[in-house]
Order: structure tokens, then C-alpha cells, then sequence
């Protein structure tokens, strides 16, 4: 793919459109008819199916089952949760007519689940029996959102939104946190994603929630993402919607509640954070493809080097790797390598005449280009070696990348500074009171990205207040 690699700009000159065209070069996503809405293509799917098999099989292992619940959640449930309601309103689509039929009440379409959950486990949950109730939804959601990009803010888009309930706080704030985690974990374990977490500000903080953690990641260009959140409701919702129980001295008491999401908004992160300029970089953990065998031939040789391909292929995937044999025979080896680079697969394996005379191939790595001569024998075990090898060294970069890019403020003109010209996470104390929080969105267009879990005291750079550590960045 030569020609389309020539033509895609360089992330560091231009990396909005980098973005852009990759998304599309890559296959991972058309823009829809609607605004706002995007086809995942399949190359797209399969590296959110990895990633939702990942989480899926934490949640399980966490206690968490799946369920589903309907798309359609009527006005007056919205209504129940005034904050929650009030919140959302700008993003919510409404559906008025069915059929042919005006309807007697406004159906909103998900924007999230909350309201129409908590009618069905006000039913579910009467007795401290009941509890734990740990549920989690795989869905899609629609936010009417007025800028659009792929993957990282769109109308629609894929996530799962995990709803719990419990018979104390106690017991709902260590779910929170627990959720927290394993979101953290699998930023850190499979897309190699450095992530911050800590606590939102309140007027940060989700509608209807009593707090708010999340993780945050720093993307290449230095803007923030807020990659997955987990909320601690309180008793907010189970008021609301009635949602109480009989607990053990035979009281009814009003149930406490946690909701946690996670969406494709990952896969603009992952691009963000992992690309270059020769286009996609996907960790081994994560890609659809581990390693993808190129044969190089002649006329001559050409059934010798494809049936040794073939394999070779063969080889490899009973030994539990995933590969992929490009056996197209209308372009070059060049060009099918630059193919393989842009879609971002981890490993090539190079294979021609004189290797299979030597008996060995050719592993090259898409992280670093680094070639390397491996006998046939030992190439499998190599290869899922070289494997872990590159999702460390992912790691390593991108938290390199990170350190490198959080800076101490030591006052507001440097803040402001950093923010303009450097961007990156900027450390600085904060007075706790709406009003800086404010003046500084205004100034800088940065916010407060979370309030890290061990906070240090100082002076607020605008209002020289006494004030805690709290993290500040553009974000998208």
C-alpha cells in the first residue's frame, strides 16, 4: 500500500487529520448517513471484540453477569432523577411517533441506563438476600452530540454500562473502586494504556452521582481522553425510583447503587496514543491479528514458497498464535508490507527461497522495525516471545511518553504556558471552589481531569487559597 502510506500526514504535522484518514485508511470505520453516526468496519469490530472479551471475562470473574434492557426508556423515568435528567437533556433523541401514531409519552433513546434499570430492580430487589445485585449491560447508546469524530465522540456508539446495588455504602464505594481497577487493568494488561485514576470535581462529577473516579489517558497530540468512569450513586437513584429492601432487622431501607462504563471511544484512544506515521500500532494482547506471513517469490519458486507459507501458517496457529497468510498475488511484497504496517499489526514474517534453503524466516517488528533471523524450529516459541516483548516495550513508550509530558506548575502564567504550548498533564493545587475551577476552563480551556487519590497541599496558582493536588488538561 505504498501509495496510501505516502499520502497520509505525518501525526506530528497535522495529527487531526492523521487521525482522520487513518481511520478510514485502515478500514476501522465509514462515516453513516446520519451525522454523528459511523459503520464499524470489520478490522474495527474484531479489535472491539478482543477488547470486550477481555472486560467480559474480568467483569465474570468479578461476579458480574449479563443482561439486557430496553432501548426505548419513557419521559417521566427520566424525570424521576432530577440532576440526572438535567444532565443529559441537551443529548437526549426523542422518539414521539410509532407507526403512525403520535405517542401519548415521549420516548427518549438511551443516552444511558439508569432510569430505565432502576424500574426493573425495584422489582427485583426486596430483601438483603437480594444483595449484591451485579449486573452488567453490553449495548449501544445514542447522545446527541454537535461535534462529531470517529470513535472518540460520536452519536452512537458501543459500550457496556455495569449496574449494581447493595444493602450499605460501604459496600457500593468498594464496588466503585473495584470497577475502577479493573478498568485500570485493562488499559495497563491489553491496549498498553498508562491511565491515571482518581476522582472527578463535582461539576465534573456524573448527573446524579455522589462520586465520580475515572481513568484518564494522555494521547499523543497531549490532550487528555477520559477512557472509562465508575460512579458511586449512592442512594440517588434507589430514592428516586423506590428501590428498598428488607434488611436483616426486617427495616425497609432504601438500597445503594454503583454504575460503571466503558465504550469504543477506546479504539480512537488506542489509535491516539499507539500511532505513527505509518499508521496504526496495535499491542499484541489486543490485535486481531499477532503476526502476519508475507511469502516472497518468483514465477519460478512460487509454488515452493507457498506451500511452505502455508505451513508455516499452519504451524502457528496450532500452536494457539493468531495468524494471517497474505497470499495476494496482485501486489508487490513492498507494497503488502506497508499494508500490514498501516493496519498495525504486531509482527511480520518474511518468508522466500533463500529462507527456506537456510531453513529459517524473517521476524520484523512494527514497533520498532527491528529485524531478526529465526530458525523454523524455534520460530513459534519465538514469536510469542517477541509478542510479549512488544506489548512490554508499548507499555514502556507510552508511560515514557506520559511521565514525559506532566509537568508542576509553579504558577498561573506557567500553567498557562504549558497548557497553550505544550499541553500534557499539568500538576497543580487547587482551591476545591467552582469559581477557579471556572476561570481556569476559561482562560486555558482546561479542566480538571481527576483529583488523584494521594493529594498534596499547597496554594491555589489563581486564588493563592490553601488547595490539593489536582490534575488539569485539554481533553477531547
Amino acid at each position: 500500500m505504498t501509495e496510501a502510506v505516502e499520502k497520509l500526514t505525518k501525526k506530528s504535522e497535522d495529527p487531526s487529520k492523521w487521525y482522520l484518514q487513518l481511520v478510514r485508511m485502515a478500514k476501522l470505520a465509514d462515516y453513516g448517513p446520519v451525522r454523528g453516526t459511523f459503520a464499524i468496519r470489520p478490522y474495527g469490530f474484531a479489535i472491539w471484540e478482543r477488547i470486550q472479551r477481555d472486560l467480559d471475562d474480568r467483569f465474570k470473574a468479578t461476579g458480574h453477569v449479563n443482561a439486557y434492557f430496553p432501548l426505548l426508556i419513557p419521559e417521566s423515568y427520566l424525570k424521576k432523577e432530577a440532576e440526572h435528567v438535567e444532565g443529559f437533556d441537551p443529548e437526549l433523541a426523542w422518539v414521539t411517533i410509532g407507526g403512525r401514531e403520535e405517542l401519548e409519552e415521549r420516548l427518549a433513546i438511551r443516552p444511558t441506563s439508569e432510569s430505565i434499570i432502576c424500574d426493573f430492580y425495584r422489582n427485583w430487589v426486596q430483601s438483603y438476600r437480594d444483595l449484591p445485585l451485579l449486573v452488567n449491560q453490553w449495548c449501544n447508546v445514542l447522545r446527541w452530540e454537535k461535534v462529531t469524530r470517529p470513535f472518540l465522540r460520536s452519536s452512537e456508539f458501543l459500550w457496556q454500562e455495569g449496574h449494581t446495588v447493595h444493602a450499605t455504602a460501604e459496600d457500593a464505594r468498594e464496588e466503585t473502586l473495584q470497577m475502577l481497577g479493573v478498568y485500570r487493568d485493562c488499559f495497563h494488561e491489553t491496549l498498553a494504556i498508562p491511565v491515571l485514576t482518581g476522582m472527578k470535581s463535582p461539576a465534573e462529577r456524573f448527573a446524579g452521582a455522589v462520586e465520580t473516579y475515572t481513568c484518564e489517558g494522555l494521547m499523543g497530540d497531549g490532550r487528555a481522553l477520559q477512557a472509562a468512569t465508575s460512579h458511586d450513586l449512592g442512594q440517588n437513584f434507589s430514592r428516586a425510583f423506590d428501590i428498598t429492601f428488607l434488611d436483616e432487622q426486617q427495616d425497609r431501607v432504601y438500597a445503594y447503587q454503583t454504575s460503571w462504563g466503558f465504550s469504543t471511544r477506546v479504539i480512537g484512544g488506542l489509535i491516539l496514543v499507539h500511532g505513527d506515521d505509518r499508521g496504526l500500532k496495535i499491542p499484541p494482547e489486543l490485535a486481531p491479528v499477532e503476526a502476519v506471513i508475507v511469502p516472497i517469490w518468483r514465477g519460478k519458486n512460487k509454488a515452493e514458497v507457498r506451500a511452505e507459507a502455508e505451513k508455516l501458517y499452519a504451524e502457528l496457529k496450532a500452536f494457539g498464535l493468531r495468524p494471517e497468510l497474505d497470499l495476494d498475488e496482485e501486489h508487490s511484497p513492498g507494497w503488502k508490507f506497508n499494508e500490514h504496517e498501516l493496519r498495525g499489526v504486531p509482527v511480520r514474517v518474511e518468508i522466500g527461497p533463500k529462507d527456506i534453503g537456510k531453513n529459517q524466516a524473517v521476524l520484523v517488528r512494527r514497533d520498532t522495525g527491528e529485524k531478526e533471523f529465526v530458525g523454523r524450529k524455534e520460530l513459534p516459541e519465538r514469536l510469542r516471545s517477541l509478542l510479549v516483548e512488544i506489548q512490554d516495550n508499548m507499555m514502556r513508550q507510552a508511560t515514557e511518553f506520559r511521565d514525559a509530558n506532566t509537568r508542576q506548575a509553579t504558577d498561573y502564567d506557567e500553567f498557562k504556558e504549558i497548557i497553550a504550548e505544550k499541553r500534557g498533564f499539568v500538576v497543580a493545587p487547587w482551591d476545591g471552589t467552582p469559581e477557579t475551577e471556572q476561570k481556569i476552563k476559561d482562560d486555558t480551556k482546561a479542566t480538571i481531569r481527576l483529583l488523584p487519590f494521594d493529594r498534596q497541599e499547597g496554594a491555589d496558582l489563581v486564588s493563592g487559597k490553601p488547595g490539593k493536588t489536582a490534575i488539569f488538561a485539554r481533553a477531547y
